[in-house]
């Protein structure tokens, strides 16, 4: 005559304690992960999405000259209520949008912007933030193809890098050779393992895009440089297109790669 086995009020009590962690643990995140990509509709004109607590991508859109809408990014980090910008929105309206947003509606002093190359839509704005005293920076290389093509200059300089401080956090600038431009840089930022790549980063499945003033021949060596150099960085955003992880850096290096 068979037995009726009674559970072990031990064991399910314990089972019903790792369901219930494993239940909160997964609202938890997928909850931080909603949060922590909110984003948010400042007009027709700009939309601004945090990513985490420090970092947000703004997008705003340029006109072609065929009349089409292309949508950009640029990059916000803020820490102990100061911030910096990576490449203006692009156009003046965005702009001061922007900055409205973040000294009015957030009560954040911007430290400065930095362009990430000489393309407009990385420095449209450069009139707005002139007007607002607040600091342009951009490698000289950059500083130098915006004066040949007439753009207003920007106020401080450096050669091939720069590392910024925003309270305990650092930002490294720094050139590591031509790719969608001869003077494009990346921005890395240590503490978030993320780095603001630009035009030179292309989003997955993206096509090569403009390359009036790029240097294909070198583009995967130079994205390949940056690979080695920051191996764990975690999130990697492009110029144009959805962020993502380092297959942003692979995905470049393939779609440039030349036959040997």
């Amino acid at each position: 005559m068979s037995k009726n086995i009674k559970p072990n009020p031990k064991v399910f009590n314990k089972k019903a304690r790792i369901l219930l962690i494993s239940i909160i643990a997964f609202l938890y995140i997928s909850t931080y992960k909603i949060i922590a990509q909110e984003t948010i509709t400042i007009s027709e004109n700009l939309k601004i999405t945090r990513i985490s607590d420090h970092s947000y991508i703004h997008v705003s859109s340029i006109t072609l000259e065929s009349g089409s809408i292309y949508p950009c990014n640029g990059f916000i980090y803020l820490n102990s209520n100061e911030a910096y910008v990576f490449d203006t929105p692009a156009n003046d309206i965005a702009t001061a949008e922007l900055i409205d947003w973040l000294q009015n509606d957030q009560k954040i002093t911007i430290k400065g912007v930095i362009f990430n190359h000489f393309h407009r839509d990385c420095n449209e704005g450069i009139n707005v933030f002139k007007d607002k005293r607040i600091p342009t920076i951009a490698s000289k290389k950059t500083a130098k193809l915006m004066k040949e093509k007439k753009y207003q200059e920007p106020d401080s300089l450096f050669k091939d890098s720069l590392t910024l401080t925003l309270g305990n956090k650092s930002i490294v600038n720094a050139f590591f050779g031509e790719a969608h431009t001869s003077d494009n840089i990346i921005s890395y930022f240590p503490a978030e393992q993320l780095i603001y790549g630009g035009c030179m980063i292309k989003s997955l499945n993206a096509s090569k895009g403009n390359l009036a003033d790029a240097n294909p021949s070198e583009w995967s060596n130079t994205v390949s440089k940056i690979k080695k150099t920051y191996p764990s960085v975690n999130i990697v955003i492009p110029g144009h297109g959805d962020y993502g992880d380092k297959a942003l850096l692979d995905y470049t290096i393939s779609l440039f790669k030349t036959e040997e």
